[in-house]
């Protein structure tokens, strides 16, 4: 911090100003390699991925009866567990922007690790599935916060000679973030010896006393095979005497997450703030301070340069700022409503293709399909690799293709992914499930082979596209309030699909269920065929034009 009077006008100051303010300011801190920034700030993202990730492996053990240490959970209880923390995430995507704004990027940020320790630790030790919601929801908020508040403070403080690929790196590790969740679930699993439980008595005369793997109970389900209704068969686990059970492994899956939390709130205390919100709040010297601790001037340019630009595109925000306009003017503005709808109906499309149905729900749906527990906690790595070759695919394909092409050809491959699972659960499951027998053992693997490509597809094309697109259709003035509304209906389709697909394959099987997602999705792709604009090699000037001439 300087000890120059701390607060200077940047409306009109002269490079040579500047260049004397530069000079008489020392930096804030200690140097810090952008990478290292980098390293410490997507702990957030990777934290973002984890808790997204996590509940998939979780769920198994959470299924089991209260006795053996699990939650009991019905398709319902399931369902709320992952809507309710993207119910949360939607209003930290809201209320965090808005934070970091008025408070500090690295602030924000540093809060946000303490918001993650607290809804992981309130998780981890929820005694039933009351207390667990509102810590989910603690939980989403972070998630939420974290994706509004990361990319923003990367691409501030990053200098522009790498600042695609440092944001870049925060998608992958997000991602990265799942694989970490997949890999710790396998592992807790299979040191466990998956889900098993010790019955003493069975009034039922189902079972005689001992030890049982939990997918010998669960077999007598109507869902996967059996004759029991969910309603029977709950009522069929609590007349069970069982002593002993190993359910509350999903408590060490979900208290893994508190350290890399920890680890984020240690890290972005040695950071220093983004000197773009320092500029933003006319806190010249602070902005010099913080900049020089994150720049080589020798392979970054001279920092009165790169100030100059900061302080001439905070006037030119100004201006934006005095002439934007609010949510009802973009509604009663006809142009500007059919383009909002369709940014909403974009941003929509990143949660129809059904990527959450695997994200959460990959072992749940291989385990209807005839794998066990363990094997399809385990499987479920598969899934997250993928993703993370998907997202690293994602960086190169928007480079080379056009994004009408991308997204198009994204649903479209989806769409038929989908219906390939649904034709497997259709042809080769439900039979089997029918007369009680068991379904081949390749059906599950060809599912679970269909599930990769659909994450490899999905990866690396439909969120890179759509995440572009936010920032990239939405006139100037408009831009924060549109873009807001598109992301909030975004986070909103997400934990609708996440709240319905537990019943839905309960009640449906399946094969319909993945059959509608599969139609839902080729449809899409006509509609984006007939809608979507195009925004590949057009400046932001262009594409507003470009937008009130299609629109109006």
């Amino acid at each position: 911090m300087s000890t120059v009077a701390p607060r200077i006008a940047l409306k009109g100051i002269t490079r040579a100003e500047m260049a004397q303010a530069v000079e008489h300011t020392p930096p804030s801190g200690k140097h810090r390699g952008i990478l290292a920034v980098a390293g410490v700030a997507t702990l957030g993202s990777l934290l973002f991925g984890y808790d997204t990730g996590v509940i998939s492996g979780a769920l198994p053990y959470m299924y089991m009866p209260y006795a053996a240490r699990g939650l009991q959970l019905t398709s319902l209880e399931e369902g709320a567990i992952g809507g309710t923390l993207l119910i949360g995430a939607a209003l930290g995507a809201l209320i965090g922007g808005r934070l970091s704004d008025r408070y500090g990027r690295r602030h924000n940020i540093t809060l946000l690790a303490i918001v993650f320790l607290l809804g992981a630790l309130g998780t981890t030790f929820a005694p039933n599935v009351w207390v667990m919601y509102p810590f989910r929801l603690v939980l989403g908020f972070a998630v939420g916060g974290a994706s509004a508040t990361v990319p923003v403070y990367l691409a501030e403080t990053a200098p522009k000679r790498i600042r695609g690929s440092i944001v870049a790196i925060d998608q992958l590790m997000i991602v990265t973030g799942q694989l970490l969740a997949f890999t710790m679930n396998a592992i807790i699993n299979h040191a466990k010896g998956g889900p098993r439980l010790t019955i003493t008595h069975d009034p039922s005369g189902h079972f005689e006393p001992g030890s049982y793997s939990y997918d010998t109970i669960t077999a007598l389900q109507a869902s996967k095979g059996g004759t029991m209704d969910s309603a029977q068969f709950h009522e069929f686990l609590n007349q069970l005497s069982i002593s002993a059970g190993n359910g509350e492994a999903w408590r060490y899956m979900l208290v893994l997450c508190s350290i890399p939390a920890v680890a984020l709130w240690i890290g972005i205390r040695l950071m220093p703030e983004s000197s773009r919100w320092y500029i933003a709040k006319e806190r010249l010297y602070d902005a010099i301070g913080a900049l020089k601790r994150v720049r080589d001037p020798q392979r970054d340019g001279a920092l009165e340069d790169e100030l100059m630009e900061m302080a001439e595109a905070r006037q030119h925000e100004i201006i934006e700022q005095q002439q934007a306009k609010g949510l009802g003017y973009v509604w009663s503005t006809p142009w500007l409503r059919k383009l909002l709808l369709v940014g909403v109906f974009l941003a929509v499309v990143n949660q129809t293709t059904g990527v959450n149905t695997v994200m959460y729900y990959a072992p749940k749906v291989l385990e209807y399909a005839g794998m066990s527990t363990s094997a399809s906690i385990t499987a479920q790595v598969a899934n997250g690799v993928m993703s993370v070759i998907g997202s690293a695919i994602g960086i190169w394909l928007i480079l080379r293709f056009r994004r009408r092409q991308i997204l198009i050809a994204d649903v479209t491959g989806v769409g038929v992914c989908l219906l390939g699972i649904a034709a497997t659960f259709q042809l080769a499951i439900a039979p089997h499930m029918g007369t009680g027998t068991t379904p081949p053992a390749w059906a599950a693997f060809l599912i679970l082979g269909l599930m990769a490509v659909f994450m490899l597809i999905v990866q690396s094309s439909n969120g890179t596209v759509v995440w572009t697109m936010m920032g990239e259709i939405f006139p100037s003035n408009v831009r924060g309030v549109m873009s807001g509304a598109a992301i909030f209906c975004m986070w909103t389709a997400n934990a609708i699909i996440t709240w319905t697909f537990p019943p839905m394959i309960e009640s449906l099987g399946g094969g319909l269920t993945y059959a509608i997602y599969g139609v839902l999705n080729l449809v899409i792709a006509v509609i984006l065929f007939k809608i979507m604009p195009e925004t590949s090699d057009r400046s932001l000037e262009e594409i507003e034009r470009e937008m009130e001439a299609r629109y109006s």
